[in-house]
């Protein structure tokens, strides 16, 4: 037992490595990529800590060369989802009755861990799994997780110290507990810190989590629930739940003890999850807390006073567009350009994307890898086919895909005459960007187009020099974006510098990355003490007064 008001560690940001040639980071992560290259790992169901091998198998393969197999993961049925409803709930008081304090002084460990002896293992899992590059997976896999876990326990606290106002003789308090049932973590395969934070946010908050992870990043899956073990978490907090969507999801949106769904994905998904709690709502003990990030439609918009800053707009549609293959949920898929700007960015783009090196992430001098799956390159060819309408589109760079060694798809531009375009409006989570070319003089009839064309609301940026012009797509596209960027690309938010989340079709804008998330995950309790408490019925206005007359 601690006596004293402790104060958490202030949070910094964890500087991303660059693993440029030469660089220990490098040599480091190079020797556990051959290393992981060379094994296959078995991936259970975790239930309280203990290994569950169910037979039922899938294969957790390269992107970028699926004939190799790196993982046998054991998928869950809906006797394991009860299973680890059981275990969650018979640790949770235990959990939630721990101090702030040792419960942050886990996840602060894990950070640490991450950020050191875990940094290689899991940039490593993210590359190998998900196809990503060694910038990518750093920034991802180990910065972006490890300041989720520091600034996470900053903004918890920060929670907890939010107290009410006092009476005389009295004293008021709000006490900030974990929600009355367990929360279920859906995460996606693209991010490794997504889907670390959807499990331990909630935890952190005295939660107990049934942790859903996508299988096509299963292996580094296995390596948060390893670190987090070996931080001290303890069984039962967190159960991994690898499998089919609906199979693990159904029964536990089924069970009474539903307190709270945190979930990373597609919008499809989310709209399905949130018919079926509404078709169970009557059976839950409480109205279950529903967190969601989706789908996004991400836009750049050019202003004809960005001709200056032409070289900064071309490499943000190229980085924005094709970084991590397009598989971010904040990814640039749609760009408006004005007319007097398009001859000059049209072969500037050309000449960026033809540099751009795509194969095997092991290889560094490689900036794309492969997309996630065969499903994935199915439906992205789909979009290629659409691409090649001489009437509708014409494709400016790119536009083939090969899957032969990996799901390749090369990196595609494609203009656009119709704004309403299907590549202008549906969500195509691939290396593909549509542009639409614009006459400079309907500038603000193409932010009203941006705002009302596509159904998310997600990311989105600017280019301007004229302050008049960003002002008005300020206007214009308020509510078009949860996370505005001015002059820069509309990816890479940073926790503690750029809460993430959007609205519409793009989720429920409950910011990850900041304390408006994380309260999502409390009930509070208002606490009213009286220390000297009334002994009489009447109050004085009742007295008698001889000096008033009847009225």
């Amino acid at each position: 037992m601690i006596n004293a008001h402790t104060r958490v560690p202030p949070p910094k940001n964890e500087p991303v490595l660059s693993h440029a040639p030469g660089t220990p980071e490098r040599r480091e992560l190079q020797a556990v990529l051959k290393r992981m290259s060379g094994e296959q790992i078995d991936i259970p169901v975790i239930i309280g800590g203990k290994h569950i091998r169910t037979g039922k198998t899938d294969t957790v393969r390269m992107p970028h060369k699926h004939s190799h197999v790196l993982a046998t993961l054991h998928e869950a049925d809906a006797s394991h989802v009860e299973q680890a409803i059981q275990t969650a709930m018979s640790v949770k008081d235990e959990w939630a009755r721990m101090p702030f304090q040792s419960r942050a002084a886990i996840f602060l460990r894990a950070a640490e861990l991450l950020a050191t002896r875990y940094r290689p293992i899991m940039n490593a899992a993210t590359m190998l799994g998900q196809s990503k590059t060694a910038h990518q997976a750093e920034i991802d896999a180990t910065c972006e997780a490890v300041d989720f876990l520091r600034y996470n326990v900053h903004f918890a606290e920060q929670i907890l110290s939010m107290q009410p106002e006092n009476a005389p003789q009295t004293w008021n308090m709000s006490d900030y507990r974990p929600l009355d049932g367990f929360v279920l973590a859906v995460a996606p395969f693209n991010f490794t810190s997504i889907a670390l934070n959807l499990a331990t946010a909630p935890a952190l908050m005295g939660n107990v989590v049934l942790f859903k992870p996508s299988s096509t990043s299963a292996l580094s899956a296995w390596y948060i629930m390893e670190l987090m073990r070996e931080a001290g978490l303890p069984d039962g907090v967190i159960n991994m739940l690898p499998g089919d969507g609906p199979t693990v999801g159904n029964p536990a949106m089924a069970s009474p003890l539903l307190g709270g769904i945190h979930f990373t994905g597609s919008t499809p998904t989310f709209n399905a999850m949130w018919r079926t709690v509404g078709e169970n709502i009557s059976r839950y003990k409480q109205y279950p807390r529903l967190v969601g990030e989706t789908g996004g439609k991400d836009f750049i918009v050019a202003h004809a006073s960005a001709a200056d800053d032409l070289e900064a707009l071309a490499v943000a549609i190229v980085r924005g567009g094709f970084e991590y293959q397009g598989q971010k949920c904040s990814a640039a898929s749609r760009v408006f350009v004005p007319e007097s700007l398009w001859p000059k960015l049209k072969p500037r783009l050309q000449a960026l994307v033809s540099e751009i090196r795509m194969g095997d992430v092991t290889d560094f001098r490689n900036f794309m890898g492969a997309v996630i799956d065969e499903k994935s390159f199915k439906r992205t060819s789909s979009y290629l086919e659409l691409a090649k309408d001489a009437g509708q589109a014409s494709i400016v760079a790119g536009g083939t895909a090969d899957s032969k060694e990996g799901w390749f798809v090369k990196p595609t531009l494609v203009q656009l005459n119709d704004p309403r375009h299907r590549i202008l409006r549906e969500e195509i989570f691939a290396p593909v960007v549509g542009i639409h070319v614009y006459p400079d003089a309907r500038y603000e009839e193409t932010l009203r187009e941006v705002d009302q064309a596509a159904s998310y609301a997600l990311t989105g940026a600017v280019f301007a020099r004229d302050r008049k012009a960003i002002d008005t797509a300020l206007r214009e596209l308020r509510h078009a974006a949860g996370n505005f960027y001015i002059n820069d690309k509309p990816t890479g938010a940073v926790v503690g510098q750029q809460p993430f989340g959007g609205g519409r079709a793009s989720g429920t804008n409950d910011k990850a990355g900041s304390a408006l998330n994380l309260i999502r995950w409390t009930s509070p309790r208002t606490i009213k003490e009286t220390f000297v408490p009334p002994v009489k019925v009447p109050y004085p206005f009742m007295d008698s007064d001889p000096n008033e007359g009847a009225i």
